[in-house]
């Protein structure tokens, strides 16, 4: 989600700055009247000496009553969504330890990278699968795993996704003291030659 959001709002950040900026230029170099493109003729900034924004156009709206709320709150709204935007960013993709109940009262932790290890590796050893990713999501006390995972081709995608379920997750969530351990499973075929048949 967070990737398809910000391709689109890049896109479109992006189309309209070139858009904005390709016809400054030719304003600014004034290719309409060189290149005698009437179609261009009463557009902004068509001209060398135009401005960006005249007296008129600044001042236009500014004794009108609903004039300055709305301004402000489209500010706001694009604050608020800049905001957004960006804590979105920060937030970290990738979850680097989760909290293991020692039975103490106080807990250890436990590497997030080790535990991804440690499940691609035993996802890895079932049969059928060739190769084995795996990242952790989530909160520190409440983890959960993306499993993206490549079987052979003689692999059966049911059996496969069974096991990883009942032995490979299994055996993570009781070793962390879990209670649950939600996986996203990914699965894919690797590419193989055709066999020929005699």
């Amino acid at each position: 989600m967070r990737r398809t959001v910000n391709r689109v709002l890049l896109g479109l950040t992006g189309a309209v700055l070139v858009a904005a900026g390709l016809l400054l230029l030719a304003g600014g170099f004034d290719l309409p009247a060189r290149w005698n493109l009437s179609w261009m003729t009463g557009w902004y900034w068509s001209e060398p000496g135009d401005v960006v924004l005249s007296d008129a156009d600044r001042t236009r709206w500014r004794d009108e009553g609903w004039w300055w709320p709305v301004v402000i709150a489209a500010l706001a709204v694009l604050v608020l969504l800049a905001l957004w935007w960006l804590f979105a960013q920060l937030r970290r993709r990738r979850l680097n330890e989760v909290l293991v109940d020692s039975g103490d009262g106080e807990g250890a932790v436990l590497r997030g990278r080790a535990l991804e290890e440690a499940l691609a590796a035993e996802a890895e050893a079932l049969p059928g699968v060739d190769t084995a990713r795996v990242r952790l999501v989530g909160r520190r006390t409440r983890p959960g795993a993306r499993i993206r995972l490549a079987l052979a081709p003689q692999a059966e995608p049911g059996p496969a996704v069974r096991r990883l379920r009942t032995e490979t997750l299994e055996h993570a969530r009781t070793s962390a003291g879990l209670e649950r351990f939600p996986a996203e499973v990914r699965m894919r075929g690797v590419r193989h030659r055709a066999e020929r048949v005699s």
